[in-house]
């Protein structure tokens, strides 16, 4: 039987960096079970808003798949598959005897990938207020997050 976590720190500290820089900050990786979207892209997904938020910077290294796996709590085969998919994209590599780092032109790819997600949620949002015949005025409240209940 498996345990998920909802919300796991990860402390992303590095074995080895390439470059002298402050010590990394604390990510939260928040594994949903119970979402349409599988664990693998979660994790995929959240690690490249960690780096475009600069919780991981370039050249760090990343957990090994057994130390995330047991920290989420996740079968280690899901987070293999993350890391592959992060490696196709070319967001981290693997240093030879090291283990993987977040590559050098990581950081920017990531900050674009995550104003396209949520200015893709935001349209999405925008089309659904259309369509529910929402006026202006009720879109910019629930925008500024006020309440008129």
């Amino acid at each position: 039987m498996v345990y998920y976590v909802n919300r796991t720190q990860v402390r992303f500290t590095s074995r080895a960096t390439f470059c002298e820089r402050s010590p990394p900050k604390n990510m939260f990786i928040e594994i949903v079970p119970g979402s349409s979207q599988p664990i693998f892209e979660q994790v995929t997904m959240q690690i490249k808003f960690s780096i475009a938020a600069q919780a991981i910077r370039a050249e760090e290294m990343i957990p090994s798949v057994r130390e995330l796996s047991k920290q989420l709590a996740v079968n280690p085969n899901t987070v293999a598959r993350a890391y592959r998919q992060l490696q196709d994209e070319g967001i981290i590599s693997l240093r030879r005897g090291m283990g993987l780092a977040v590559t050098a032109s990581a950081p920017g790819r990531c900050v674009v990938e995550r104003k396209n997600f949520f200015r893709e949620k935001f349209q999405n949002f925008l089309d659904e207020a259309a369509r529910s015949r929402l006026s202006q005025e009720e879109i910019d409240e629930i925008i500024k997050g006020s309440r008129s209940d």
